[in-house]
């Protein structure tokens, strides 16, 4: 028989959280959370579950998303893939709340007859709390779940895991919630799968966090009661600190023609600092193979409660004929609009402030608001993938005044990053140098500051290495110049700070204009190199 393998985990690296795996026929996808970055829910596709290629987006029309707001690691939060009566379904949850002691979620519904679109108008499903799910019964009727949130004082704020009909002729839920589980640890993440006369419940538990988990429980009936997995953990790293894959949990399965099982799931790749381990790419995706018990429980095919770095790909499929586009490599800005691999925040890209045709060859940005904005920011970014890589990019940019900004960003949200901009300074011209948001606060490295005024254009690099991060510039791409100290790079991780963060870190270029007169910034490239390919 042959196989593609073995599968490399992990085979969506960087930001890529809260995985959805489904197969339709011989064709794999995978959709995962992209919170306040647009457009919303990004697919991969396989036919071997080792390569996988991306298939562009699900929420990528203003119509089918509006983030503008939302706060930090709020927004687009678990989206759930499944198939029913011909059409792909994704339900997902809009966050615009973050903390506590509320959350206040919104969740949707949109489907299509293909995975490329177009998708429906979102239907509204209810606020009860977050990651949701669809479950297609055999009887062909359909069931939500997702948690309870709780806000009151003295109350778990997980409540539980919550299970209602959705009748799809009335685009509604109908009868009562039902609370099928509750559990003294935290528990959210819920999907069913009905295997030989049970129903089993999968849940994320413990957080997101170094305690993630996936737990498992099963009933003969769909609304109960539950019997939780007398194992506990499915998969865990909480005992393993020093296991390479950490916080893995969160998880979705999936069958193959073969009759294989297949557990997609998240999991993060630390880097060590003096301060203790940080996550820099954020929350990656993963596979492992799963086989069952002969008493009906799940296990991991390796043994163990721990994820497997390699594991073996299914047996009987084609190798795919189609590889990924590489994360790593230079874009030229020579095609009239973004490839999939771009992102911008909270809203489309739009064309008044962001065109790729009106200069040839370049990407040109009108600047708008702050890096503080939650609202109209002129950035793009990308995710990612690799703590040891250099990134660079050069910009034609002439500001006239101090609120005129642009260049090289190295991003995690607006609380957290790191600005190698170009701006005005009275008297002396174009001004180059690094300011920063460190959890929340502003500051600037006057000591850091180059003279460019007589530059034709201004290169740009920002080099990590782990836990270093290093910007640079030059006035032609050879003569390269320090630009400031050595950065900590690992800052730029949901393990640094006081607030609640979920995502990952992202390079990208960004304009701002804070008189409003949308200046414009031409960005010629921007290349991304792993340090091993140099």
């Amino acid at each position: 028989m042959t196989t593609a393998g073995p599968i490399h985990n992990p085979v969506l690296p960087g930001f890529h959280p809260d995985p959805s795996i489904l197969r339709v026929g011989a064709d794999y996808y995978l959709a995962t959370s992209t919170f306040e970055w647009f457009p919303g829910v990004p697919v991969h596709h396989s036919t071997d579950l080792v390569h996988w290629t991306p298939a562009g987006h699900i929420l990528d029309r203003a119509d089918l998303l509006d983030l503008r707001g939302v706060p930090d690691s709020g927004g687009v939060w678990a989206p759930s893939l499944s198939y029913h009566e011909g059409r792909f379904w994704m339900v997902y949850s809009i966050v615009r709340t973050v903390g506590s002691p509320y959350k206040d979620v919104d969740n949707y519904l949109v489907t299509a007859e293909s995975i490329d679109g177009p998708w429906s108008e979102p239907v509204f499903l209810n606020s009860s709390g977050f990651d949701p799910s669809f479950f297609h019964d055999e009887d062909g009727r359909s069931w939500l779940l997702n948690m309870q949130w709780d806000p009151r004082e003295g109350h778990p704020s997980f409540a539980g895991i919550l299970l209602q009909e959705y009748d799809a002729r009335k685009q509604a839920l109908i009868g009562l919630p039902r609370t099928i589980l509750t559990h003294d640890e935290l528990i959210e993440g819920p999907n069913v799968y009905r295997r030989d006369g049970w129903y089993y419940l999968m849940l994320a538990e413990g957080g997101t966090g170094w305690n993630h988990g996936i737990l498992m429980a099963r009933s003969r009936e769909l609304t109960g009661p539950y019997e939780l997995d007398p194992q506990g953990s499915l998969l865990t790293t909480r005992d393993i600190p020093d296991w390479p894959l950490q916080k893995a949990g969160h998880g979705e399965l999936v069958c193959t023609e073969a009759g294989e099982w297949y557990l997609a799931h998240l999991a993060s790749r630390p880097v060590a600092t003096p301060d203790g381990p940080r996550c820099v790419l954020g929350r990656e995706t993963c596979l492992q193979r799963v086989t069952w018990t002969d008493d009906g429980w799940l296990r991991l095919a390796d043994g163990g409660r721990r994820p497997s770095l390699e594991v073996l790909a299914p047996r009987g499929v084609q190798p795919s004929t189609t590889f990924p586009v590489k994360a790593v490599g230079r874009d030229d800005f020579d095609t009239p609009t973004l490839p999939t691999h771009w992102s911008t925040l909270r809203a489309p890209a739009a064309p008044d402030w962001l065109t790729l045709t009106e200069r040839p060859g370049h990407l040109r940005l009108r600047g708008r608001q702050s890096p503080h904005s939650r609202y109209d920011q002129s950035l793009v970014a990308r995710r990612l993938t690799s703590v040891r890589c250099e990134v660079t990019t050069v910009v034609d940019f002439r500001p006239a005044h101090f609120t005129q900004l642009a260049g090289l960003i190295c991003w995690y949200d607006t609380a957290q990053h790191y600005y190698l901009r170009l701006t005005h300074t009275e008297g002396r011209g174009r001004v180059l140098g690094v300011v920063f948001t460190d959890d929340g606060t502003y500051g600037e490295l006057p000591d850091s500051q180059l003279d460019v005024d007589d530059w034709p254009l201004v290169h740009m690099r920002a080099r990590f290495d782990g836990a270093e991060l290093r910007f640079s510039a030059s006035p032609d791409g050879v003569d390269w110049r320090p630009v400031g100290p050595v950065l900590d790079a690992s800052r730029l991780s949901d393990d640094y700070g006081q607030r609640l963060r979920f995502t990952g870190a992202f390079v990208g270029v960004c304009a701002q204009d804070l008189g409003g007169t949308r200046t414009q910034a031409d960005f010629d490239w921007f290349d991304v190199r792993e340090l091993a390919d140099m």
